[in-house]
């Protein structure tokens, strides 16, 4: 039997844009007070009505304007030499200046972008050329004393490699000295390595694991896919060259913002040779742009908690296939997004000019509402980074993976590419199992991301559930990060662990580890789409991160919810599962199942599925071969859950 699916009319198309959008905001609004950034409210009184918060407006916490404490300007801190009398007075300016330092450093993460040039209110210092040259030496000086390394990133009327294209053309009017400075120190131990993990999605043959090939090795790619055979994880993803699991690759930078390679050419460093060499580690997530592939890909999404998302393009072939399904997960997941667009080397231009206005149009629509910026420049490049705080913001690069044309511009970026994420240190612990193996002379090994909290070598702890919905207790025998020994993980870290008395088989991807379990959970949600209407008892499927488990409603804040409502509801795990044997192959709405008063029930004489004449002869010859097949079936629904489990 076919079946036809009804065009979308454009209204039924803006309408399901607009209930993503609001989504997405309702999930960002509630993440927002899960994770609170803003500094605590003074205790003094307020009025009863509450103001209202204004998101935009929370960088001006952190410029110190604050009159109860008098701020020694910047200038003198940085242009206080010894030269000009007492000794004694410069070193506590120094250490004033290594204390603003060390401020910054612990905001940023341990990297840090020095506006040289401005106060902390933004008002203009008014270099000279002798004066920043002094500035920056000062500035060195005291980021040497938290064992960090400064390197310019961008300058302006300085000259020199750095000097801004802006000033080289006669834009820019001003003359004053400014410059921006990273400052990223020396990472103490393994477990103090910067991460931010990036999620590589687009459509197939749009180039991503060619990508991720030249940018960790940083040889240029021939054409035919030389670049992406070391990430290939299976025979038969070299032989077609399309990616069908997720794979991991790793990319290091150095305090001075130089990216890890090998000095061999050709030769592909160790993942224990960058972590060891690295103050700042890229990981990406290699995700299968395939469409059958798609659960794969969906998983990858949600398991590895980006704090950013690579959304590759071909020129050649524009947003098209499951790139617009990849964009919608990740506006969904409240992910910034950056948009690389590949293989400019062989697009014609007319058609290159269409793929990029068919982007920008995409991302300006209501459903994503996003801001495009095609990096074009150093200049363009270093702004946009330092300004990518904003998700509003969707940085577009233009790449080629033969020539190396522009992919100077990505490294930069992600150089600069600021620490995102929500995690809290300080809560009870919890990791989320991505994958499973079995090591030799080691035993069961998990990895995952540590979502909260911190877990030591030697913790006890559980791991579940299991096919009988219980939990194993274990302790942790080692812990990895990117393959070197650490004592600790914690909350934002992707990590691997070594568990005693588990056996590989007892363990599963989606299964989580505890110190304590809870069975019932609260969460707030939203019903996208549903035929009926939910209440207490109604069973479903919940997915949380690698995460799919059964469970029942027990309490909800209404009589019943239906499509587009947004409630509270209390949930219990549990197993809603069956086992069944398959009776016939197609169904007759004539011949219903349960049978009025005087018909004849199904099974007798020529009922549905039976040997008789009618359509069971068909049923017969087309698909009886399926009959006794034993099977298992669930009711499913997605929740998307803006709360997790509390």
């Amino acid at each position: 039997m076919t079946t036809r699916t009804a065009k979308q009319l454009p209204h039924e198309r803006r309408k399901g844009e607009a209930a993503l959008s609001d989504f997405a905001d309702f999930v960002e609004k509630q993440q927002a007070l899960r994770y609170p950034t803003s500094k605590p409210a003074a205790t003094t009184a307020t009025s009863n009505n509450e103001e209202q918060h204004h998101e935009e407006l929370d960088i001006l916490d952190s410029l110190n304007l604050d009159d109860a404490v008098p701020q020694v300007p910047l200038r003198e801190l940085l242009l206080a030499s010894a030269d000009d009398g007492d000794e004694e007075e410069d070193q506590k300016s120094l250490q004033k200046l290594v204390d603003v330092i060390d401020t910054r450093l612990l905001e940023g993460h341990t990297e840090a972008v020095f506006d040289l040039g401005f106060e902390n209110n933004g008002d203009s210092m008014r270099l000279t050329k002798a004066e920043f040259d002094a500035a920056l030496a000062r500035l060195r000086k005291a980021a040497r004393t938290v064992h960090a390394d400064c390197n310019v990133l961008l300058t302006k009327n300085v000259g020199g490699d750095a000097e801004a294209d802006s000033v080289a053309a006669g834009k820019d009017k001003d003359k004053d000295c400014i410059g921006k400075v990273m400052i990223r120190q020396a990472p103490s131990a393994a477990e103090r390595v910067i991460e931010t993990r990036i999620a590589v999605v687009g459509n197939v043959d749009a180039g991503k694991s060619s990508m991720l090939g030249v940018l960790v090795k940083g040889d240029l790619d021939d054409g035919r896919g030389k670049a992406r055979v070391n990430l290939f994880r299976h025979k038969h993803e070299i032989e077609t060259g399309r990616t069908s699991s997720v794979g991991m690759e790793i990319m290091g930078f150095d305090t001075e913002g130089k990216v890890i390679t090998s000095d061999v050419p050709g030769r592909k460093l160790s993942w224990e040779e960058i972590g060891k060499r690295s103050a700042k580690v890229i990981t990406f997530t290699d995700l299968a742009g395939h469409e059958k592939y798609l659960r794969t890909t969906v998983f990858g999404l949600l398991s590895s908690s980006p704090n950013y998302c690579l959304l590759m393009v071909a020129a050649n072939n524009g947003l098209i296939g499951m790139s617009k399904e990849h964009l919608g997960i990740a506006l969904a997941l409240n992910v910034p997004v950056m948009v690389v667009v590949t293989k400019i080397d062989i697009c014609p231009p007319n058609i290159l000019q269409q793929t990029l206005e068919q982007i920008s149009k995409i991302l300006k629509s209501p459903g994503a509402r996003k801001i495009p910026v095609f990096i074009r420049n150093r200049e363009e490049c270093i702004n946009t980074a330092t300004q990518f705080v904003s998700q509003r913001i969707c940085p577009i690069f233009q790449v080629s993976n033969v020539t190396g044309e522009n992919l100077d511009l990505v490294r930069t970026f992600l150089n600069i590419l600021p620490h995102h994420g929500r995690y809290d240190a300080d809560a009870a612990f919890e990791f989320h199992v991505n994958d499973t193996f079995s090591v030799p002379f080691v035993g069961t090994v998990v990895s995952g991301i540590v979502k909260s909290g911190v877990i030591h070598t030697g913790d006890s702890v559980l791991i579940g559930p299991d096919s009988l919905g219980n939990f194993t207790p274990t302790s942790v025998r080692s812990i990895q990060r990117k393959r070197i020994d650490v004592p600790a993980a914690s909350a934002g870290q992707s990590a691997s662990f070594a568990l005693k008395k588990v056996r590989r088989k007892d363990v599963r991807k989606g299964m989580v580890v505890l110190p304590k379990v809870h069975r019932e959970f609260v969460a707030e949600v939203l019903i996208l789409s549903h035929a009926t209407t939910i209440k207490t008892k109604y069973q479903a499927m919940l997915h949380v991160g690698p995460v799919s488990q059964t469970c029942a409603i027990i309490d909800v804040d209404r009589p019943f919810i239906r499509t587009g409502d947004r409630a509270t509801v209390a949930f219990r795990f549990g197993r809603t599962k069956g086992l069944g044997i398959v009776k016939a192959v197609g169904y007759d709405p004539r011949r219903p199942l349960m049978p009025t008063t005087g018909e004849q029930e199904p099974g007798q004489g020529q009922g549905q599925g039976g040997r008789g004449g009618g359509r069971g002869d068909v049923y017969a010859g087309v698909g009886w071969g399926l009959k006794g097949v034993i099977f298992t079936f669930f009711q499913v629904l997605v929740f998307q859950l803006a709360l997790s489990i509390g």
